[in-house]
């Protein structure tokens, strides 16, 4: 299974280019409402919250527009996608992307463009 990961004792500076990476990437702008990751600081620590590929999503999709690749990363068919957002309420980390009502979402593919982007080398895509 390939998938997105956060290295273990890894610093993240929360310098958000990962962040960028992601929306720029796919949305052409810096705008971290549109980035499948998120940077977030709990009881003093700053790590970056990643989708682990859980199939939350594809369980509430009506439409079936979600499916698990042959590298047990969850794919959204955009033309099967009805917008509805039911896979973004059933995101346990809140890391799914609805840009509007209509659109289709979108969410992390583990393609590696974040990795790449940080300059702390946090994050990482794996073969599990």
């Amino acid at each position: 299974m390939k998938k997105l990961t956060v290295k273990k004792d890894a610093q993240c500076m929360a310098c958000l280019d990962c962040v960028r990476a992601c929306s720029e990437a796919f949305y052409k702008e810096f705008d971290p409402a549109k980035a499948c990751l998120d940077v977030v600081e709990r009881n003093g620590v700053v790590k970056p919250m990643v989708c682990i590929q859980c199939g939350k999503c594809a369980k509430v999709c009506e439409a079936g527009a979600i499916t698990q690749n042959p590298k047990g990363v969850y794919m959204i068919n955009k033309k099967l996608c009805t917008g509805c957002g039911k896979c973004v309420e059933a995101c346990p980390f809140g890391i799914m992307v609805k840009t509007a009502d209509d659109a289709p979402t979108s969410k992390c593919i583990a393609c590696g463009i974040c990795a790449k982007a940080c300059p702390m080398g946090v994050l990482e895509v794996v073969e599990q």
